[in-house]
């Protein structure tokens, strides 16, 4: 019997979310792939491996013993993969990382074209993932790393299957249609009569940035809501609002906005996650070492391991 990782990631996802359609999105697969595939896996091992019950699937007791072996199969494949990287002497890898845009735009062009002059042997692929569903697909094994962060107002709770390695800290600022504030630096609470652009508030950088502003003594009145900074910041330079930026979003300011210091800083801390191995892979170490050369390059602070 030949058992295939990939089927047997997928019964694993199955047996942790209930429903067909929800291990093909964690998986980013389409149902009908997921569907396909979980057929595929019975006939390779020719027993019921699990059954409907209305939308949910509920593995059977044969199901059940597969998937607990699939754990440790699925984590031998890894330890395999961390041992050939080490007996190789040069590094040949591929890795799948959660990146989402200002990351994307701001640290890796800089850390994977330096990365590549060295060791071109090592393919990285990126997934944009929203930062706050990121940490979760590399528990589950759909990437090899992501990035993620916590806020100085509003910490991310952590998953201690996973291991963290701070590779920039950002300051927050205003930024405002051109003109309306000639002052170097204002404090958060000069926002408060502002009409605000934000993401929405299950977003970790919008739920954050409420929180800076309720301690400060306001509600930000929110008249648009976008998830990306580019958005939100092409939206101020048509004077639609305010907002507050990252220090990796500077480089998408459009013409029209100025970006002006906040008086109590603010900050955020940007991380790699991945998960906690006896042995971490060669390959991840130096996709981490590039990035932290990136950010220090930027002029961004970069930090130890955490949790």
């Amino acid at each position: 019997m030949e058992l295939s990782l990939r089927r047997l990631r997928m019964l694993r996802e199955l047996s942790r979310r209930g429903t067909v359609t929800a291990a093909a999105t964690a998986l980013h697969y389409s149902p009908s792939a997921v569907s396909q595939q979980l057929a595929q896996l019975e006939r390779e091992v020719g027993v019921r491996l699990f059954e409907r019950q209305g939308r949910r699937v509920q593995l059977t007791d044969l199901g059940m013993v597969l998937v607990e072996h699939a754990e440790e199969i699925l984590a031998s494949a890894e330890r395999v993969a961390v041992a050939l990287e080490r007996a190789q002497e040069g590094v040949t890898a591929r890795l799948t990382a959660g990146v989402w845009a200002s990351v994307a735009s701001g640290l890796l062009p800089g850390a994977l074209s330096a990365l590549a002059a060295t060791y071109p042997g090592i393919e990285v692929r990126t997934v944009d993932l929203p930062p706050e569903q990121s940490a979760a697909a590399v528990r589950e094994g759909d990437l090899d790393f992501s990035f993620v962060i916590d806020y100085s107002t509003y910490p991310m709770p952590w998953d201690p299957a996973l291991a963290r390695e701070v590779v920039a800290v950002e300051r927050l600022h205003a930024a405002v249609p051109a003109g309306l504030f000639p002052d170097d630096s204002i404090p958060l609470h000069a926002l408060a009569e502002q009409p605000w652009i934000l993401a929405g508030p299950r977003s970790h950088f919008g739920k954050a940035v409420r929180i800076a502003c309720q301690e400060v003594g306001f509600d930000p009145r929110i008249v648009h809501e976008a998830q990306e900074q580019s958005t939100s910041l092409a939206m101020v330079a048509g004077g639609l609002g305010v907002t507050l930026v990252s220090d990796l979003a500077l480089g998408l300011v459009p013409d029209g906005v100025d970006i002006v210091a906040l008086a109590e800083p603010a900050s955020r801390t940007v991380s790699v996650a991945y998960r906690r191995t006896p042995t971490q892979r060669t390959s991840l170490r130096l996709v981490i070492d590039a990035v932290h050369k990136a950010a220090s390059e930027r002029g961004l602070a970069t930090g130890p391991v955490l949790g």
